[in-house]
């Protein structure tokens, strides 16, 4: 259940972080679509219109006065029929005037390109009875007619109706600049409000993008926190036992009837150390030395109780009583052997508490020559103390204390058991040696 809780919260935030950059970014993204497929259009646009322009005026200047001159040449017998090439200018002006058609896109224009294929075709008819009449003798008078009254003519509308279109073509390439203008005006001033909502929007989330972000993992160590504490509170009240106390209270008062006055002061004041102890000021972590003290406290009066079946040993190395551990977190794995091991096997058996140091962390160890568990049980108590899973009884006491050793120091600490079926068990609770003597000094 933690496990997925955490796993939504860092999901959570890790999709506002990216709502955050799409909020930054998508503007930025729009706009320079937005102005590169302007300037492609434009550029596309002007270009079409500048190779209009082009290829009209070359069309203007040279048709005319060379059409004019091989058709004279014609006419007075200077070129023959089959080596004029009157054929193939009007060929060329026609593949002009076609072209000129794709660039242009008014219908003015488009209009005049008509016109200007009628001159070509009158033009060509013109060619074709001046050439009938070089068959006859007297027909050189009848063909300078034509050529005067009918050619020249034809090649100047065609010349005007050419410059017309240039004329109105330019016409257009000045209102597309005025366009491009107010285009590149536009962009300008799109650009400056997106400059404008840049600022704002980093103003706003430099001010509350850390609030925004922070807010679910200030949720969940509040709500960790929360679980730590009830987890505590839960432990604490499981500690202060009704039946631990009533029994504890009757075995004082049985003692006392029987006269046992030195067993009765020794079993007052382990209950004594062991409330003192359990409530320790409202501190989270004690010294090692004072845990087994509570653990000591608690094992002497069941020791009292169960002595027919009951002994203990604690034997934890003295340069481990300076380092801290979270409170209560052995009692309860010593209440679990108690409890579930030992008085579940026929005969005495015996809890052993020790404690072994490596380079970076260390253990307190507890161990019972108990009942002990079988794999499949063993498996399914390691399965709820890892996942978070607890059941009452034997867990619930492992599962707590394993849940606040990771949340205060983390994944790699904690408390792992072994057991084998009529034979014990032995529970290992890891710390980091480090972290702790932080806590100690922050607690300080």
């Amino acid at each position: 259940m933690s496990r997925s809780r955490s796993g939504k919260q860092r999901s959570r935030l890790a999709t506002q972080i990216r709502i955050s950059y799409i909020v930054l970014l998508l503007p930025s993204l729009a706009f320079i679509a937005y102005a590169f497929y302007n300037m492609w259009y434009i550029n596309e646009r002007n270009n079409k219109m500048t190779s209009s322009v082009v290829a009209a005026s070359e069309f203007s200047l040279e048709f005319k006065e060379d059409f004019d001159y091989e058709t004279y040449l014609l006419i007075v017998g200077n070129v023959r029929p089959e080596d004029s090439i009157l054929s193939e200018e009007l060929d060329k002006a026609r593949q002009v005037v076609t072209s000129l058609k794709v660039y242009t896109n008014t219908e003015d224009n488009l209009q005049r390109l008509q016109y200007a294929e009628k001159y070509l075709n009158n033009l060509e008819t013109y060619v074709a009875q001046i050439t009938e009449n070089l068959g006859y003798e007297n027909k050189y008078e009848d063909n300078m007619l034509i050529w005067e009254n009918d050619v020249q003519i034809v090649t100047s509308l065609l010349q005007e109706t050419i410059n017309e279109y240039i004329y109105y073509e330019t016409q257009q390439i000045q209102i597309t600049q005025a366009q491009n203008n107010a285009l590149f005006v536009n962009i300008v001033e799109i650009s400056a409000a997106l400059l404008a909502f840049g600022l704002v929007t980093m103003v706003v989330i430099s001010y509350l993008g850390p609030i925004w972000i922070t807010r679910p993992i200030e949720e969940q160590v509040k709500a960790e926190q929360k679980r730590l504490r009830k987890s505590e509170f839960d432990l604490l009240q499981s500690q202060i036992n009704p039946h631990f106390l009533y029994n504890t209270l009757d075995a004082i008062v049985w003692s006392a009837e029987a006269g046992n006055q030195k067993q009765v002061v020794s079993m007052v004041g382990n209950l004594s150390d062991f409330f003192r102890l359990s409530l320790n000021k409202g501190k989270e972590t004690v010294l090692i030395r004072e845990e087994l003290q509570h653990v000591r406290s608690y094992l002497e009066i069941q020791h009292i109780r169960y002595q027919d079946i009951l002994s203990f040993e604690i034997d934890v190395p003295e340069n481990l009583n300076e380092f801290r551990i979270p409170k209560l977190s052995v009692q309860p794995v010593v209440e679990n052997a108690l409890y579930h091991g030992i008085k579940n096997k026929r005969g005495g058996g015996k809890i052993t508490i020790r404690g072994e140091e490596k380079k970076d962390y260390f253990t307190i160890v507890v161990e019972d020559d108990g009942k002990g568990m079988s794999q499949d049980r063993l498996r399914e108590v390691r399965k709820a103390i890892r996942e978070g899973t607890p059941e009452k009884d034997v867990v619930y006491g492992l599962y707590n204390v394993n849940e606040r050793i990771r949340l205060t120091y983390g994944e790699e600490y904690g408390v792992h058991i072994e057991s084998i079926l009529d034979k014990g068990t032995r529970v290992s609770i890891r710390l980091p040696k480090k972290s702790t003597e932080i806590v100690e000094n922050s607690n300080e």
